[in-house]
Formats: C-alpha cells, structure tokens, sequence
C-alpha cells in the first residue's frame, strides 16, 4: 500500500521502527496488565490515572498509524505498511488502506471541499465531530470491535474492566485526536498564520505538545513537511520560531 506523499524525505532506520514498536508494546503491555487484574476496577484510587495513561497510549498508537501513513516508520515499505495496518486494527478495527486514501484527500486539499475530514456545514465541535464519526465509522469495524470485545470475554475478561480500560480510553483517545488533529488546528475562519495549509498550531510548549497529542498539535508544521515523523516535528517548531 502506498503511502501519502512527503515532501520531505523519511527518516533513516532504525529510529521509525523502534518508536513504533515502542508505542505499540506499552500499549499491549499496560492493556494486558490492566485487563488482568481484579473484576473491579474502580476500587484502586489509581484507576482513572490509568485510565488517562491508556488514553494517551491509545493516542499514540493511532499517531503511529498515522506516521505510517506517510512513509516515515521504515524505509522498507512492506514493514511500514504492516505496522501502520496493526496499529489501526488494534486502534479501532480500523482500515489502513482506506485510511490512506482519505488521509491523501486531506493533505491534498485541507479544508477544501474534497477533505474527507472537514465540516462545511458546521463548526461547532460536537455536530463536525459526529459528522467525522459517521464518514469514518464502517460496519466491517463494527463488526471486528464487537468479536474482539466479545472474544475477550470469552477469554474471563470482566466486562468492566473492558469498558473502563479498553472501551473508554478508546473512546477519549479518538475525541483527543479529533480535537488536537483535526478541530483546532482547521477550523475556520481561517487567518493569516495558517497560510499556505489552512492549519493551526499549538503555541510553543514541546512538553505540553507531547503530553496533549504526541507533538500532533503542532499542525501547521505537520502539513508543510508530512514527511516528518511525529518525534521531531518539535525541531521543525523551533526552527519555525
């Protein structure tokens, strides 16, 4: 599968690929340790600081993807495709492939009428984020969410500790995406500062870019260079500056 066009050129191995199976480890690794423990999950003072690290790691999983998505997790693209289709899969049942054609349709034209991801009818937060949901949302993930729910359970999983640290980080990671990814950064009426891409970005705060949405929100960087991976869009923020 081919990725999005970069107009700048991928980063050199092994760094993409390490960050990527990082992400993905920490990921699987605090999910199994969370949905191992005992069937109620609200007893631990900890449980919603847990909660919020599996949101964070859910967020960035999806940025893996994404990055793949654009050619800068592996030179070699048959591993940069296999990584960016685990992370979507294990994101949300999520379609790599058609993830890639959408995600082209954006960079191509943001904000524009062809943008898969904008709203032209509204720029209200949550009416543009169903609309969102509703072009992105397909009955094959459906389908592949519910048997991966329903296996887990199979397997002595608790359903609450399925919907408190599977189901709900989810749920924020997307709404965190949405806003740092696509909200803020395109939402009209455009200004002067997001010209040429029609895109926002965070004030400078690299800690904060980090902990919000993996340096996501650093948006108007991302469109002028897309062949920078998440990890060094804070330098293109400096260099900005």
């Amino acid at each position: 599968m081919a990725s999005v066009s970069s107009s700048q050129p991928v980063p050199p191995d092994p760094w993409g690929a390490l960050l990527a199976l990082t992400v993905l480890g920490a990921w699987g690794g605090h999910l199994a340790w969370l949905l191992a423990g005992p069937e109620r999950p609200w007893d631990s003072p900890l449980t919603w600081l847990h909660v919020l690290f599996q949101m964070w790691l859910s967020t960035g999983l999806f940025i893996t993807g994404h990055d793949a998505m654009h050619g800068t997790v592996s030179l070699n693209r048959r591993v940069n495709a296999a990584v960016g289709t685990v992370a979507c899969f294990l994101f949300a049942g999520l379609s790599y492939r058609r993830l890639v054609v959408n995600h082209r349709a954006h960079h191509a034209d943001p904000t524009g009428e062809h943008d898969p991801d904008f709203a032209t009818r509204t720029q209200s937060f949550w009416p543009w984020f169903a609309t969102f949901m509703v072009r992105y949302t397909t009955w094959s993930q459906i389908g592949v969410m519910a048997l991966k729910f329903n296996a887990l359970m199979y397997l002595g999983v608790p359903q609450a500790r399925l919907l408190a640290f599977w189901v709900l980080p989810s749920v924020l990671a997307t709404v965190q995406l949405f806003y740092f990814g696509t909200y803020r950064p395109h939402r009209r009426p455009d200004t002067a500062d997001m010209a040429p891409h029609h895109a926002r970005t965070l004030p400078r705060n690299h800690l904060w870019a980090l902990l919000s949405c993996f340096f996501f929100g650093y948006h108007w960087e991302h469109h002028a260079s897309p062949g920078t991976p998440w990890w060094r869009l804070w330098r293109l923020k400096d260099a900005r500056r």
